[in-house]
Formats: C-alpha cells, sequence, structure tokens
C-alpha cells in the first residue's frame, strides 16, 4: 500500500487521561489526528469511523485544507460510496503511527523527549478504542458503521471485542481475526531488516536525514511484493528493462550495489521508487511498534470467537476478501464471517476475484464501491 507523505493540518482528538493500553502501560496527553467530510446529523447517528493500513495517514480524501488527493479518495465524496451528502466521514490516523497521531515518534510529557522504544507495547485493540474515543470527542457514542482495511480491517474486528455496541455496523476488508505464520514470517523479516541496519541505533536515530534508510528501504520492498499478486506483477512488467522513470528511480541504488549487480529491470525500478518515498516519510519505530501490533492481534484472547461478536451488538457486517491477496488470505476473510454468522450477525461475505492482491482495496475500486455502496444503502 502506497504511503501518503504529511498531510496539511489535520485536527486532533483528545483522548482519555490517561489512556490505559490493553497490555498494560499508559498514556498521557495522547491524541488521534484525524480529518472529516460530510456533515453529522442532529441525532449524531450518520457517522462512519474509517481505519487505515499500517502506512496511510488520515487524508483518505481531499480537503479544503489539504486539495491533494487521498489514499480512498474516489470512494468518499457525494454520489460515492461513502457518500458524503448523507454520511459523516471520519478517517483516524492509527494510535502508534506518525502522521499526527501519538507514537513513538511523538515527545513524551513525562521527559520531554521522544518516546522512542519507551512507548508501552501497542495492541491493535487500542488502535480501535482510541479511534472510538476520537468519535466520541464529537458527541459520537455510536457509530452507524466501521470500515477499515488491511491494518484496518484487522482493527474493525478488534473494534468489535474491545468495543462492544459501538457500531451499529461492521465492514472489514482483507483483514484478521489474528496473523498466520506467512504474514507474521514476512513482517519479522521486514523488522530485522530495520533493526540491523546499523544507522537505527537501537531505536536512537537523530531525525530523517539519519534514518536507517537501508533497513526501512528493504522492509518496504518486501512488503510491496506481497501487496499484489504475481499475475499482476507479470502483466504489468513483465520483463520489460528499466524504463526512464525506473531509471531515475535507481540512480542512487545502482551506485549502492557492486557494479554489474545493480537494477536492470523496471519491477526493480518500481520497487524502489516505492521504497524512496516510504523512507521519506515514515518513522522506523512507529514501523516496529505497529507491525509487531499485527502479529500479535488474536481474536481468540477475548473469548471465543463466536461469543465475543455475538456480545459485539452488530446489526449487520460485510466482509470482502480477494481471492490472489498473499498477505491477508482468502480464507481468513471467510472465518470473519463464519464467526459473525454463527454469532447471528447478518452478514454478506464478497469473494473478489481481482488479481491485484492485497493493495485491491486502493486498486480495484468498481467492486469495493459495488459491494460497500450496496451494504451502505441496505
Amino acid at each position: 500500500m502506497s504511503a501518503p507523505g504529511p498531510t496539511a493540518p489535520v485536527q486532533l482528538a483528545a483522548l482519555p487521561d490517561p489512556f490505559k493500553l490493553w497490555k498494560g502501560g499508559e498514556l498521557h496527553g495522547a491524541q488521534i489526528a484525524y480529518e472529516s467530510w460530510g456533515k453529522l446529523n442532529a441525532e449524531r447517528s450518520n457517522a462512519i469511523l474509517l481505519f487505515t493500513g499500517l502506512s496511510p495517514s488520515s487524508h483518505a480524501r481531499s480537503t479544503p485544507e489539504n486539495p491533494e488527493p487521498g489514499w480512498w479518495q474516489n470512494m468518499i465524496g457525494p454520489g460515492r460510496a461513502l457518500d458524503t451528502d448523507h454520511w459523516f466521514v471520519i478517517c483516524v490516523n492509527s494510535l502508534g503511527s506518525c502522521f499526527g497521531s501519538t507514537g513513538p515518534a511523538s515527545v513524551d510529557p513525562a521527559t520531554g523527549r521522544s518516546y522512542r522504544l519507551t512507548f508501552p507495547e501497542l495492541s491493535v485493540e487500542d488502535i480501535a478504542r482510541a479511534g472510538y474515543e476520537a468519535a466520541r470527542t464529537l458527541g459520537i457514542e455510536k457509530l452507524d458503521t466501521v470500515i477499515g482495511a488491511s491494518l484496518g480491517g484487522m482493527v474493525v474486528v478488534a473494534f468489535a471485542a474491545a468495543v462492544p455496541h459501538g457500531a451499529r455496523r461492521l465492514v472489514s476488508i482483507s483483514g484478521s481475526p489474528g496473523a498466520l505464520p506467512f504474514a507474521i514470517a514476512l513482517r519479522s523479516v521486514q523488522r530485522e531488516a530495520i533493526t540491523s541496519d546499523p544507522a537505527w541505533n537501537n531505536g536512537n536515530y537523530a531525525d530523517t536525514a539519519q534514518h536507517p534508510r537501508t533497513g526501512m528501504r528493504l522492509a518496504r520492498k518486501l512488503g510491496t511484493i506481497t501487496y499484489r499478486s504475481a499475475e499482476e506483477w507479470r502483466m504489468r512488467f513483465g520483463r520489460n528493462g528499466l524504463s526512464p522513470t525506473g531509471r531515475k528511480a535507481v540512480k542512487q541504488a545502482l551506485e549502492r550495489q557492486p557494479a554489474g549487480f545493480g537494477p536492470r529491470f523496471d519491477v526493480e525500478g518500481y520497487l524502489e521508487a516505492q521504497a524512496e518515498r516510504f523512507v521519506r516519510v515514515f518513522d522506523p519505530n512507529c514501523y516496529l511498534y505497529l507491525s509487531r501490533a499485527m502479529d500479535c492481534f488474536d481474536l481468540a484472547d477475548h473469548g471465543a470467537p463466536v461469543e465475543v461478536m455475538r456480545r459485539a451488538g452488530l446489526e449487520s457486517a460485510l466482509v470482502i476478501g480477494v481471492e490472489s491477496d498473499l498477505l491477508f488470505t482468502i480464507r481468513e476473510q471467510s472465518d470473519i464471517a463464519t464467526m459473525l454468522d454463527e454469532a447471528g450477525v447478518p452478514t454478506r461475505f464478497a469473494k473478489l476475484t481481482s488479481i491485484e492482491g492485497h493493495d485491491a482495496f486502493l486498486v480495484d475500486l468498481p467492486n469495493f464501491d459495488r459491494e460497500i455502496r450496496r451494504f451502505l444503502e441496505a
């Protein structure tokens, strides 16, 4: 998934002080960055809370303050699936991230220095509760719908457990009720790429210019490979040599590699461009904390999953999965839908055949628009 750069000024919601975390520890003076679109009705009953994947900011759609297209630009707005003529849409930057919300890169008020590795252990449940508390600052006690994709798909599952009766409906896209070994293994290698980079310095790098760039680049490249399917990579790049754009992207990479072993194919140029963009905007320690939180999430920690979903008080749910998704498999989506069904929650399971893999929710918008629009209008 592509990560947008820092946004124009966002709105900030203060979390309850102290904000107690699921696995122990607490935060003081914590805040959540969010952006919103549409108008909240008098009953405060038309709110949709949107959770992001690991890397995006809260900038899901352009705003007057920030006209740059958002990461879900064509899904939010008048006449879109998340129709702002009817819905009030709030997108939150995850607790633990680095785009305005409190995280490892934030200043610890107790010390006046960045938390870095003194930040308490973060959980997916904490991200869910923090998003809900952000909505509560607007007077919203019960959301109409919570929606999330990727990490966000995990978060809305955790929301059902951590905030029972906090929402009428749930939309989980390419999420998981508990990380599987393939994803855990991948993320463990990504984290090791960062922590074994000497510039990481046990989390004590000074600023963006001194980030563990090599480790972050490799971590992002590994992730990017899994965001699309092998067939999509073949159709998109084939065995094409470096394009002019690709050559520009890999100029520094060519200088880093021993003679004869630098990038030669266009797909390598694409990976390099994605990695460089990510390194410029994302904090390494935030990446480590969010990545580990994904590995450790398991809905079963809250009890038998069907009973957990029964207690959630949901009126209906939509689960969307993509058959070509390597990272969050279609089986995981089926498991979420099954536990909701068995809990007595009317659930639609949309099994999409897109070749776009995990990133399909960012690319194959007509299919996602159709499913989400149908669900919200029901």
